[in-house]
C-alpha cells in the first residue's frame, strides 16, 4: 500500500472532485462527489438547511436516492454520470494497468435486480482516512451496522433510526482488562485505517500498527496491541474468524510485510508470517486451511494457514491488490485489484482465473460474498457497487449507481440487507438495500 501522509491522501482523492464540471454541481456550499476533508457538522449543510433522508417510497415517486435536486441544476444526472466516468482518475501503481486489463475481461449481462433500494440515511456520515483502504462498514444484522465517522466508531440501527457512538479514538484509549501482551498504556488520537466487526467483537486497526479490540457487550476496550514499531506499520486489513477449536481469532495484514494471527481467547499473538511485499488484505478459507494473500505485487498467493508457506501463486492481475474474499463453498474466491478488475479463482486449479470482472471507474477495493453464497458485491473506489449472481457463473450483475467515494460495503449475516458507506462532504450517507423478495409490497404499509 502506498505510504501517504493524511493530507497527501486527501489530495489524491480530491483529484476526483466534481468541481471539474465547470462548477455546475456546486450546491449550498458543497459539491457532488467531493471527498470529505474537513470537519463538517453531521446535519448542517450550508446556509442552515438540513438535507433529508430518502425512503424507498420517495424514490419510487421520483426522488433521487441521494436527495440531489437535479431539476435545480444546469446538468442532467445522465450527463453528469457520463462526465464523471470520463474524468475520474483511477489511482495506479503500475501505469496503464487499467487499460491493459480490459482485453481479458469477461462480458456480463446487466439488469439484474437482487437488492432494492430501501433507505439513504444522511445523518450517518461515513468517512475514510486512506484512499486505498475501504473496509470501514460492517453489518452484524439486517438492522445493525458499524462504521467510521471521523474519529468515532458509530453504530446505526435501521430499526430505530438511531446512531450511537461505540468508541471515540480522538483522545486516549486504553484497555480496561489486563491480559499478557496487552499494551496497558493504550493509544492517543488513533488514526483508524481499517475496521472489522463480527458477532460481538469489534477490532480497529491504525496507521501506526495499532490494534484496538472491543467486545460490544462489555464496557470499554478489552485489548490493545501494536503489531510493529516499523515506520511502515499501517494496518491494512483485519479478518475475524472462528478457529477449528471454536476460539475466536483474527488476522491482521500490515504494510511491514507481516501477517499476524491473534487468539482472542488468550488475548495473544499466536502466529506471524513475513512476506516479500506489504500485505494489503488476507482472507481465510471456510475450512481454515488456506489463506489468500494480496498486496503490493501484481501476483497474489494462496498459502497454508498453519505454516504460511505458499501453495500456489495467483497470476493474472497487473497492479497491486487490496481486496479478497472466499465464497462459502470453500472452492471459489475472488481478488480485487487496481487494474480495475476482480478475478474469480477456483482453488482446485489456480493456473488461471476462471473469470475477470471489470469495473467502470477504478480499482476494486472491497469484495464481499453473501453468507448463502448467492451473491458477490464488488465495490469500486467511488460511484459503483456491482452485485453478481455468484451461483450462476457471475454472468449477470446488478449495478448500483450513485455519486461519492465508497468507504465500505457489507451484507448482513442473513443476506437480507446490503449496506454501502458513501463519503462526500455534502452527500455523505449510509445506503441500505434490501434483498428483493416476492413480498416487497409490504413496505407500502410502513
Amino acid at each position: 500500500m502506498s505510504e501517504y501522509e493524511v493530507d497527501e491522501m486527501d489530495q489524491v482523492v480530491d483529484e476526483n472532485e466534481v468541481a471539474e464540471v465547470d462548477d455546475l454541481m456546486y450546491l449550498r456550499g458543497g459539491v457532488i462527489g467531493d471527498s470529505e476533508s474537513d470537519d463538517d457538522d453531521d446535519d448542517d449543510y450550508g446556509q442552515g438547511d438540513k438535507i433529508t433522508d430518502t425512503s424507498a417510497a420517495e424514490a419510487r415517486k421520483g426522488k433521487d436516492i441521494q436527495g440531489i435536486p437535479w431539476e435545480r441544476l444546469s446538468i442532467s444526472r445522465e450527463k453528469y454520470r457520463q462526465t464523471r466516468v470520463e474524468q475520474y482518475k483511477n489511482y495506479e501503481n503500475v501505469p496503464q494497468s487499467g487499460e491493459s486489463s480490459e482485453k481479458e475481461c469477461t462480458p456480463t449481462k446487466k439488469g439484474g435486480l437482487y437488492y432494492e433500494f430501501w433507505r439513504n440515511t444522511r445523518s450517518v456520515k461515513s468517512t475514510i482516512l486512506h484512499f486505498q483502504l475501504r473496509n470501514l462498514v460492517w453489518s452484524t444484522s439486517k438492522h445493525d451496522v458499524y462504521l467510521m465517522s471521523h474519529f468515532s466508531i458509530i453504530h446505526w440501527s435501521s430499526l430505530s433510526c438511531k446512531k450511537t457512538e461505540v468508541l471515540d479514538v480522538s483522545g486516549h484509549v486504553a484497555p480496561r482488562e489486563k491480559h499478557p501482551g496487552s499494551l496497558l498504556e493504550g493509544f492517543t488520537q488513533t488514526q483508524v485505517s481499517t475496521l472489522a466487526v463480527r458477532g460481538n467483537l469489534l477490532i480497529a486497526g491504525g496507521f501506526q500498527g495499532e490494534l484496538i479490540c472491543k467486545y460490544l457487550d462489555r464496557p470499554g476496550v478489552s485489548f490493545c496491541s501494536r503489531t510493529t514499531y516499523d515506520d511502515n506499520a499501517i494496518t491494512n486489513a483485519i479478518d475475524i474468524y472462528d478457529s477449528p477449536s471454536g476460539a475466536v481469532h483474527f488476522m491482521a495484514s500490515n504494510n511491514d510485510c507481516g501477517v499476524r494471527d491473534f487468539d482472542m481467547e488468550k488475548f495473544q499473538l499466536s502466529k506471524q508470517f513475513i512476506y516479500p511485499w506489504p500485505v494489503n488484505h488476507t482472507s481465510l478459507s471456510p475450512n481454515g486451511k488456506h489463506v489468500v494473500i494480496v498486496g503490493d505485487n501484481p501476483d497474489g498467493m494462496l498459502v497454508d494457514s498453519q505454516t504460511g508457506k505458499t501453495i500456489m501463486p495467483l497470476r493474472g492481475h497487473l497492479d497491486f491488490s487490496f481486496a479478497s474474499a472466499w465464497h462459502p463453498n470453500g472452492v471459489t474466491f475472488a481478488t480485487g485489484n487496481q487494474d480495475k478488475t476482480c478475478r474469480i479463482w477456483d482453488a482446485r486449479n489456480l493456473s488461471k482465473s476462471v473469470a475477470v470482472l471489470k469495473g467502470n471507474l477504478g480499482a476494486i477495493r472491497s469484495i464481499r460474498f453473501s453468507s448463502d453464497g448467492q451473491f458477490m458485491a464488488m465495490a469500486e473506489p467511488a460511484d459503483f457497487v456491482h452485485v453478481y449472481d455468484a451461483n450462476n457463473g457471475f454472468e449477470k450483475e446488478q449495478e448500483i449507481d450513485f455519486f461519492g467515494e465508497i468507504s465500505g460495503t457489507s451484507f448482513s449475516p442473513d443476506t437480507e440487507s446490503l449496506f454501502i458507506g458513501v463519503w462526500d462532504r455534502t452527500y455523505g450517507s449510509l445506503l441500505q438495500y434490501n434483498r428483493r423478495r416476492n413480498n416487497t409490497y409490504l413496505d407500502s404499509l410502513l
